[in-house]
Order: C-alpha cells, then structure tokens, then sequence
C-alpha cells in the first residue's frame, strides 16, 4: 500500500502543516470556505473519511455535526483522537468500513481519495454506509491539475500535460515553505474515473464544483492568479437515492 505507508510517514509534519495558522492559505481562504458551501445542514451522523489530524472534523462537530472520523494511518487518527473537541477517531481501511450499512447520512472525503490506494473502493464503501436520501461531499486535486503543471508562477504562465491525462499514475509532489515540508503520496485519476467510482457506488451525481482564486487569497498569495483561469481542485456532491 504505497500512499498508506507514505502518509503514515508524514503524519508529524502534516500536522505541522495543517495546524500552524496562516500557513495554508489555499485550504483557509479558498478550499475550505467553497467546500463547506456544498455540504447539507447536520443530521443524524457524518463520517470524515480519510480524516488525517481532524482539522476538518473538528470544524464539522462545532458546526453541529455528530462526527466519526477515520484514517488508515495510526498516528494520524492519534492526532485527531488528542484534539479538542474530542472526536469518536477509528484506524480504518477506507475500502473496508467497520461500519454497518446505511448507518450515516453524510460522508465527506475531503482533499484525500487521491491519496487513497483503492479510490473505486473507498467511494464504493462510502456508498454503502450511506442511509438513502444521504450524501458523499468530496475534494480532489482537480484531475486536470494532477495531470501537469504550470511553467512557471506568473498568472499568464502556461500549463503543460507532463504525463496521461487518461491513466491513473502517481502524482507524488513536495510542499516546501515556512520551514514546513511535506511529502504527497498521491495518484492522478481523471474526472471520468471518479465519475465512474460514485456511479458503481449507486450514486447520483447532483453537484460538481471547480473553485476559482478567492480575492482573499490573492491579496496575500499573488502567484494564486493562475488559479483564476484553471481549477486547482475539484469538488462533487453525490446522492444516495431514497428507497
């Protein structure tokens, strides 16, 4: 399992990453605002696959959530048990849930099924665990992203395919800044992949969102002008049909 055992390693400084403020301006003015914006009021239980530290967790249980969080990597569900507010945190192959079927209402996979060795089968469980009527809310890095890269970091600087935009292939890359580093264990998968993955799931695609640059982050990350122009992640909202 190449992407579980690499974030098994990163667990210390994704916690340095993630929990620094003002260090990830892209997840605090840009992702994060436009995901919470797809997701349905609170209900009876949510599941935060793929959970890493818990950040977003935690934000969902201030926001009225009953949460259950869960990650294959050890050490990460450890970070997210010790936060506050307390969350019920479970060591879980996201392909294989210790969960019985329909017994959540919401599932969000957030900015993490690209990091997971059996997407297909983490979506197709997250389907499975849905109640009818309930919901799948995830966040990628946007296909076309993981795909290629920009030329350079001017808002006009062109974007270059350096691999298959159609076949799946690792799409590892290393965050660097702030004295902060982080190594991605990640694979690309087209848009057409993931589509696939809800509909064998037995879900409906009701939303897919391409967030652009926020003037907030603009203001204090000028090289984010490219992402007014091409989408940096991907969002989608998927349906468990009633009955």
């Amino acid at each position: 399992m190449r992407m579980r055992k690499g974030w098994e390693t990163q667990a210390d400084n994704w916690v340095r990453f993630a929990r620094t403020p003002g260090h990830d301006a892209f997840y605090d003015l840009m992702n994060l605002p436009a995901f919470l914006s797809l997701l349905p009021a609170p209900g009876r239980r949510t599941l935060d696959l793929g959970c890493g530290e818990g950040r977003l967790s935690r934000l969902l249980a201030e926001a009225g959530h009953t949460m259950v969080a869960a990650d294959a990597s050890p050490s990460m569900i450890a970070l997210a048990a010790s936060a506050e507010p307390a969350l019920a945190a479970i060591v879980s192959d996201a392909a294989r849930l210790p969960f019985t079927d329909s017994a959540f209402d919401l599932v969000v996979a957030f900015m993490c099924l690209h990091d997971m060795d059996q997407m297909a089968g983490a979506i197709s469980e997250a389907g499975r665990v849905l109640a009818p009527g309930g919901r799948l809310a995830f966040a990628v890095v946007h296909p076309i992203n993981s795909a290629g890269d920009f030329a350079g970091k001017e808002p006009d600087a062109p974007f270059v395919i350096t691999g298959s935009y159609l076949d799946s292939h690792p799409a590892d890359w290393t965050a660097d800044s702030g004295g902060i580093r982080v190594d991605f264990h990640s694979e690309h998968h087209s848009l057409e992949e993931y589509a696939a993955a809800v509909a064998s799931a037995g879900l409906l695609i009701e939303q897919i969102r391409e967030p652009k640059a926020t003037p907030e982050l603009l203001a204090i990350t000028p090289a984010a002008a490219r992402f007014l122009r091409m989408p940096v992640v991907l969002h989608m909202l998927a349906l468990r049909p009633p009955g």
